[in-house]
């Protein structure tokens, strides 16, 4: 018997087998949770997620799997129906990790050259869907949830290479306050796990991704970089009757580098 031993959730956002996702749905797992999962529409997508999913070797040899377009507010409301019927009418917990930003502009010095077009995407796609993930997951927790988000140390501090998502990510953690607020009434609580630099699909097109990892090995209190399953039983804590009595925090898992000032 695991602490997620009954519960059953989303979990968006498994790439492949680095993803923060991933680790996350591994801890989930060896906890007990019953999870469900989505990919990007397209059968390519479909293969790469089955694939990650196949890795992590879990009893369900068939897991819940369906295509979401992140930023189609229909199909959300659609797959979250769907998701929480499969569960058996409740959704315990909800994962949300994934964001966007076009590469071009994730390079050291090219901030200021940001489109108008991939600033509002990088916030459509990184943080306006925890808003309306969130606003879906509402009407199927009943009663009590927990709802977690994914973020970076860029969105407090300048990481030159970041850029555009550290604006977006810095919107994401600013959302989950406010959805603490309207939501914690509900009994749902909304937190987001700033998690140190990951060799992640996403994190390797980040300018300078080499440095950063280095920079965190030579300054953070622990000396050496996190490993994925931290983060992945962080989470479970989060979603867990563990952490009941937590919401609207952003929670760091970085070994201590963002305590550091010099």
């Amino acid at each position: 018997m695991g602490v997620m031993t009954g519960k059953s959730g989303l979990v968006i956002g498994v790439a492949n087998d680095r993803s923060y996702a991933w680790y996350i749905a591994k801890s989930l797992a060896a906890q007990g949770a019953k999870m469900m999962f989505t990919h990007l529409p397209g059968d390519k997508m479909a293969r790469r997620v089955q694939l990650a999913l196949d890795a992590m070797e879990l009893e369900d040899k068939d897991p819940w799997l369906r295509p979401l377009d992140a930023t189609n507010e229909d199909q959300i409301a659609e797959v979250f129906a769907e998701a929480a019927e499969a569960a058996g009418g409740k959704l315990d917990y909800l994962v949300h990790s994934i964001a966007f930003a076009d590469r071009q502009f994730l390079e050291i010095g090219r901030f200021m050259q940001t489109t108008r077009e991939a600033f509002l995407q990088a916030i459509e796609v990184s943080a306006y869907t925890l808003l309306s993930m969130s606003r879906a997951a509402r009407p199927h927790m009943k009663g009590s949830g927990s709802i977690l988000a994914m973020s970076y140390y860029g969105a407090e501090k300048v990481v030159p290479g970041y850029n555009v998502m550290g604006v977006a990510k810095a919107t994401l953690e600013a959302t989950c306050r406010y959805l603490a607020l309207e939501m914690g009434r509900d009994g749902v609580r909304v937190n987001v796990i700033s998690g140190g630099p990951l060799r992640t699909l996403s994190a390797m097109g980040v300018g300078g991704f080499g440095q950063m990892l280095d920079l965190v090995a030579e300054r953070s209190p622990l000396g050496r970089n996190i490993e994925g399953t931290e983060v992945g039983d962080a989470a479970v804590w989060l979603l867990s009757d563990l952490g009941t009595g937590v919401t609207g925090q952003t929670i760091y898992v970085d070994s201590g580098y963002s305590i550091m000032g010099m």
